[in-house]
C-alpha cells in the first residue's frame, strides 16, 4: 500500500498555510482534501472513486 511520505504532507501543509494564513479550520479541510487527492492519484483512482473505496472498507469493518 502506497502512502504519502512525511515530506509530502509537510509540503502540502506549508502550501495550504500560505493560501489560508488566518483560518486554521479552512487549512485543515484543504490539507485533508489534498492528501486524499494525492492518495487517490497514487492508486490510479479518481477522488470520488477513492472516497467510495474508503467508505466501502469502513462499512466492511463495522
Amino acid at each position: 500500500m502506497k502512502i504519502l511520505r512525511e515530506e509530502d504532507i509537510e509540503r502540502i501543509k506549508s502550501e495550504v498555510e500560505l493560501e489560508f494564513p488566518n483560518d486554521f479550520a479552512l487549512q485543515q479541510i484543504h490539507i485533508a482534501r489534498k492528501i486524499i487527492t494525492k492518495e487517490a492519484e497514487m492508486k490510479g483512482l479518481s477522488y470520488l472513486d477513492y472516497i467510495k473505496l474508503l467508505t466501502k472498507d469502513t462499512k466492511a469493518i463495522q
